[in-house]
C-alpha cells in the first residue's frame, strides 16, 4: 500500500487539542444523581474530532467539530448499543467543558462535563500545595544574648 492511498493523518498542533488520552466526568442531575467520571482516546485533525472511551454508562464512540479561533467543540457521543448524547462546549485551555443533553426525552436530559487531557491536574479541583517550615541549620541560628550589666 502506498502513502497516497492512505495519508498520514495531521495531527492537531493547538496544544489546547492534544490527541491522545483525556479524562474527566459528566455531571447528572437524575438517577443515579452526581459527577460520574469518564476516560477517553481523542483524535483531533483538522477541526474533525473522533474518538472512544467509557463511563459509567458504557462504552462509546464520538464524532464531531472543534475550531481553533473560537475553541468551541461540539459532538455526538453514541453509547455502543444504547442512546446518544450530544455535547457542545469550549476550550480556553484548561480542557473542554460545556453541557450535555440527551434530546428525545420527556423531560430532555441534561447537564454539565468537563474533560481535560491525561496528565492535567483536575481543572475543576483545587491545588493541593503541600508546605513545611524547614528548620533553620544550628550555624544561622542567632544566639540569645542576655542583658549584660552596666559597664562591664
Amino acid at each position: 500500500m502506498s502513502e497516497e492511498a492512505h495519508p498520514v493523518q495531521e495531527l492537531e498542533t493547538d496544544p489546547r487539542f492534544p490527541s491522545g488520552k483525556w479524562l474527566g466526568f459528566f455531571l447528572q442531575p437524575a438517577l443515579p444523581p452526581g459527577r460520574h467520571d469518564m476516560e477517553l482516546v481523542l483524535t483531533f485533525c483538522r477541526g474533525r474530532l473522533t474518538g472512544e472511551g467509557r463511563d459509567c454508562v458504557g462504552t462509546f464512540r464520538l464524532q464531531g467539530t472543534y475550531d481553533l479561533a473560537s475553541g468551541r467543540c461540539e459532538w455526538i457521543k453514541q453509547y455502543v448499543g444504547r442512546h446518544a448524547v450530544y455535547y457542545r462546549g469550549f476550550n480556553e485551555g484548561k480542557g473542554i467543558w460545556g453541557t450535555w443533553e440527551i434530546a428525545g426525552e420527556t423531560p430532555p436530559q441534561r447537564g454539565g462535563f468537563h474533560i481535560w487531557p491525561e496528565g492535567m491536574p483536575d481543572p475543576t479541583r483545587p491545588a493541593r500545595h503541600e508546605e513545611a517550615e524547614l528548620p533553620v541549620p544550628k550555624t544561622q541560628r542567632q544566639r540569645r544574648r542576655l542583658p549584660q550589666p552596666v559597664g562591664a
